[in-house]
């Protein structure tokens, strides 16, 4: 269930929001970090 979860939202994250990986984390916004802590935790969550 948890796997599904995460699986689903994994994707409505790559169809929503934006991405952030090619750039420099250091030079991103608070806002930015964010969302990419957040993509990055979903995904983790989502492999396990």
């Amino acid at each position: 269930m948890k796997k599904q979860f995460f699986g689903f939202l994994n994707r409505l994250n790559k169809a929503v929001l934006p991405s952030y990986s090619r750039l420099d984390p250091a030079r991103l916004t608070k806002f930015q970090q964010a969302i990419l802590a957040f993509r990055y935790y979903v995904l983790i969550q989502s492999k396990d």
